[in-house]
């Protein structure tokens, strides 16, 4: 059994925390909050009042952080994960934040001879909750194989993609992919709501054609039944297409389709839906279309 930290106990933080302390390895554990600190410490992990602590005591370190500001904050901050490092202990942030940025956290914990892995993941709470989540992993073979076993224990779905920002830059790949699915989606119920049939319906029959999706499968039935708590905030997918438009302006990249999608998500936001599902983003066609879906 390994000695771990995990530092963020959201929606996500901590059921995947949970995964691992239940998995019976010892867990220190701090978040901003400390609500989820004291529900897992009433299950064995141990709360520590800083990163800084946590870095202390673990030999690995997870990391799951709304933002790139975030990392760098708990990373190098007054108090943070840097602080109380020692060579040989491994950070793994499964946060979705800068692939940019991350090559340079993993410089600068390297500086420490401390091994860095970015593994943001896919699959949202509910992924989190029945530990299936998807992977993606950037960093060292060897260091990937040695936390394999604790990834198994949190997701299905893990790959190594590459060096340190390759697990980012297919997140990011993956933030783009769902969220033209979710306007696809959205665009095609509010085409069949218009024209007069039932959307439900209209679902069910593509369910089973060459357009199934898991999108199509989980968010249509959100659109439908207009069930828009979250799941993954709408909020979230906007820092993660700007984190893809702002990485395609570096690489001199058009992604319309992408900027569409942003600006779609924006309107909501603007309209106080920021917290929403990213399910949401078909409230902005409706108001277009004057028309609703469900």
């Amino acid at each position: 059994m390994a000695t771990l930290g995990f530092i963020g106990l959201g929606i996500m933080g901590k059921p995947m925390a949970g995964h691992l302390l239940a998995a019976g390895h010892t867990l220190h554990v701090h978040n901003r909050s400390l609500g989820a600190v004291r529900e897992l410490g009433a299950k064995g992990a141990r709360g520590c009042a800083n990163a800084k602590e946590v870095a202390q005591q673990a030999d690995i370190i997870f990391l799951m952080l709304p933002d790139t500001p975030d990392v760098a904050l708990v990373l190098f901050g007054p108090d943070g994960v840097a602080e109380g490092l020692s060579p040989g202990k491994t950070v793994v942030d499964m946060s979705s934040i800068s692939p940019v940025e991350t090559k340079e956290f993993a410089l600068r914990l390297a500086e420490r001879k401390v091994e860095m892995l970015d593994a943001p993941v896919s699959g949202g709470q509910v992924g989190a909750e029945q530990a299936n989540l998807t992977i993606m992993v950037g960093g060292k073979e060897a260091v990937f194989q040695q936390v394999r076993p604790l990834f198994e224990t949190l997701g299905k779905n893990i790959t190594l993609v590459g060096g340190n920002g390759a697990g980012q830059t297919a997140k990011v790949a993956n933030q783009i992919i769902v969220a033209l699915t979710i306007e696809a989606v959205g665009e095609a119920l509010l085409f069949a709501a218009k024209a007069g049939a039932d959307p439900a319906k209209v679902r069910q029959a593509l369910m089973g054609g060459f357009a199934q999706s898991r999108i199509l499968e989980v968010h249509g039935e959100r659109m439908i039944k207009r069930t828009f708590n979250p799941g993954f905030r709408i909020r979230l997918h906007q820092k993660d297409l700007n984190l893809a438009l702002t990485a395609a302006r570096q690489l001199s990249l058009s992604l319309p389709n992408t900027a569409t999608a942003q600006e779609l998500f924006n309107a909501v936001a603007a309209d106080g839906g920021g917290e929403l599902d990213h399910s949401a983003m078909v409230q902005a066609l409706e108001r277009l279309a004057r028309h609703t879906v469900g």
